[in-house]
């Protein structure tokens, strides 16, 4: 079918990146790039050699698949127009603002016959797709994400900007629904939440305790998740997955316990995202990470939200 025509839609710190992996990728074609900072778009154009724009509607009728990495609070609007013209769409995270702008893009896409992903990124760390066929039974999970604070995603609170992502993955693990979640936060350096901390428990019982910070002194990406006979632990940030099982066999650390310590590569997971978009869009199968899977994730981040604004007012 010959290279895909794409933009990417708001070139600032994450947009930028998406632009390069284009234009890199031998299957693509860099078309153009959109940022209402006519300065940043044409920098980020001479950079990837391609053309710039402010108004997005400019790029559509030229392209098959775009990168929308604006604002969240531009989510709705920009995907939307993208899928009415027919053109597949990788959405960073959060899909939307609300829980119904992205329910009415998720059946936008349906309708049109579009390809909806979202950038949730984790779910392409190699670690992390070994964790992923190796659980069987969640029982608990404990998840830290730390991070230095930086301007940029502070136009929305620590749950949908950084601890999502652990959302989409654990509701990726574990089956059935939430029915309880306990939470709390407190606002340090901006006007909204920076520090978070969530407990969920699932009908399967599974319960899952996540914190995550960026106003930290260090970073951190860890998940550990227990279930029976097995232990895994995953940094994300030094790709490195350790797995301790009861095999019931002589040896091993202790009588029965083998310990497996995997370090995967260093990997590019932002190529891998776009690189699977890419082939969703070719075959037209759902994505690794649906639009339907970003909404879920946007929901719980919300309800956590709404919890803690109850916590607060208790």
């Amino acid at each position: 079918m010959g290279k895909i025509k794409a933009g990417v839609i708001g070139v600032g710190y994450l947009g930028r990146f998406h632009a390069q992996k284009y234009a890199a990728l031998e299957d693509a074609e860099l078309i153009g790039v959109v940022d209402l900072d006519a300065r940043r778009a044409w920098q980020v154009a001479d950079e990837c050699q391609t053309q710039a724009f402010t108004d997005f509607r400019e790029l559509l009728p030229l392209v098959q698949v775009v990168s929308v990495a604006a604002p969240t609070i531009r989510h709705y609007e920009l995907v939307q127009e993208c899928l009415r013209h027919n053109i597949d769409v990788l959405a960073e995270k959060p899909l939307a603002t609300t829980v119904a702008e992205a329910e009415e893009l998720v059946q936008l896409a349906r309708q049109k016959g579009r390809i909806l992903q979202v950038g949730h990124l984790e779910r392409f760390n190699p670690a992390t797709e070994e964790l992923t066929r190796r659980v069987r039974d969640p029982r608990f999970i404990e998840i830290h994400r730390l991070a230095f604070f930086k301007e940029r995603g502070t136009d929305v609170d620590v749950v949908r900007d950084l601890m999502i992502h652990d959302l989409d993955l654990i509701l990726s693990l574990v089956p059935g629904k939430v029915r309880e979640i306990r939470a709390a936060g407190v606002s340090v350096l901006t006007d909204s939440i920076d520090l978070a901390n969530a407990r969920l428990e699932f009908d399967s019982g599974c319960i899952a305790n996540l914190t995550a910070s960026r106003i930290s002194v260090k970073s951190m990406r860890k998940f550990r998740l227990f279930q029976p006979h097995t232990y895994l632990s995953v940094d994300f940030e030094t790709r490195e997955l350790m797995v301790v099982e009861q095999t019931g066999q002589p040896g091993g650390i202790l009588p029965g316990i083998h310990l497996e310590t995997l370090k995967f590569p260093p990997a590019d997971p932002l190529m891998k995202e776009i690189a699977a978009f890419l082939e969703a869009v070719v075959t037209r199968r759902e994505p690794v990470v649906s639009g339907e899977a970003g909404k879920e994730a946007l929901a719980l981040a919300l309800d956590i939200n709404t919890a803690m604004r109850q916590a607060h007012l208790r």
